[in-house]
């Protein structure tokens, strides 16, 4: 089953995590998914900032 990665470096999406890991995000099911990972990890990181206790 194919994997889809977001690369942060190039900004693109590459199936079966062509670059090296630490410039990677995923695996993701389908390539829409891979290329909206960004969105999905700034919705986590909000929702993460807005449940932090002070």
């Amino acid at each position: 089953m194919t994997e889809y990665w977001y690369n942060l470096r190039t900004h693109q999406v590459e199936e079966d995590a062509l670059s090296d890991w630490t410039q990677l995000i995923g695996p993701y099911a389908t390539r829409e998914d891979a290329e909206h990972a960004l969105e999905k990890v700034r919705a986590r990181n909000d929702a993460w900032e807005d449940n932090e206790e002070y």
